[in-house]
């Protein structure tokens, strides 16, 4: 099946797609994404996404207007290319547009708009019985906030992980926890989860905002504060979350068994809620 997507207003083939070499995005990297993960063909938490859509673009100075488009778009990607009744993501991506090179903002130019649909499965096996983890000092730019395409930083220290027999990389920034390569961080000591708060230095997580829901109604303890980098082998519980982690236990970090090298009992709470909302919802 000849795979579609959808390029400025337009479903066509995926091979039919062309990007100038003048688009800012390939310049530059002046652009925004989204994931937007679907569950039997039913977007979660779609306003959320679209939301912080919308702030990141605002934080570039790119403008776009018809976010309407989105929510029927994304649907016709996942029949077109036969993703309606699995588990399926939408991958989002608008840049400033092309203009001959020049690093100001070109004046009359239209963002590029690109969008892809493709598997997006639970990742079961590391859901069940948790990950290993390395640590890393987090060197990227201080607008972590932003949910830039510019992932450079991100790519290398995922290859780190990838060449320690790890899943993912942990950020360190100042002797604390800010997040990971593709995910949020969250720690859990004497019952209490511990997670940064949202700030420049973290990407406000969708499944964090839903993690902290579920806590909050259910009499569990959050603290927002940075977890010290030195504590991080006493903590009880680790996991990682987001849109494509969901809720995933970290039992090892930097080859130190984390308890007792197995998914704690908080972590199977969030985990059963979480997943009754994706599932059972739908």
């Amino acid at each position: 099946m000849n795979e579609v997507v959808y390029f400025n207003r337009s479903l066509i083939a995926k091979k039919e797609a062309c990007i100038s070499p003048d688009d800012r995005g390939f310049n530059f990297a002046d652009g925004v994404y989204e994931v937007v993960k679907f569950y039997r063909g039913k977007a979660f938490r779609y306003d959320d996404h679209i939301e912080r859509l919308k702030r990141s673009l605002r934080e570039i100075r790119i403008s776009l207007e018809d976010f309407d488009q989105f929510e029927l778009v994304f649907q016709e990607l996942l029949e077109r290319n036969g993703l309606t009744g699995q588990e399926a993501g939408i991958y989002l991506q608008i840049t400033r547009g092309s203009h001959t090179r020049i690093h100001r903002f070109p004046e009359n130019i239209q963002p590029t708009v690109y969008a892809s649909a493709f598997p997006f499965s639970t990742k079961q096996e590391q859901i069940e019985n948790g990950i290993k983890v390395i640590t890393a000092d987090d060197i990227r730019w201080l607008r972590c906030d932003i949910k830039s395409i510019a992932l450079l930083p991100n790519v290398l220290f995922a290859q780190k992980a990838a060449e320690n027999n790890a899943e993912e990389t942990v950020f360190i920034r100042n002797g604390v926890v800010t997040e990971a390569t593709h995910s949020n961080v969250i720690g859990v000591k004497d019952g209490v989860l511990l997670t940064h708060p949202d700030s420049n230095l973290i990407l406000p997580g969708i499944t964090k905002k839903v993690v902290m829901e579920i806590c909050r109604s259910n009499g569990i303890r959050v603290i927002e504060v940075g977890i010290q980098a030195s504590k991080l082998a006493n903590m009880d519980e680790m996991m990682i979350i987001g849109t494509g982690s969901e809720v995933t236990p970290v039992v090892d970090i930097d080859g130190i068994r984390i308890s007792d090298g197995k998914p704690g009992p908080v972590t199977r709470f969030i985990q059963e809620k979480f997943f009754e909302q994706t599932y059972l919802s739908h």
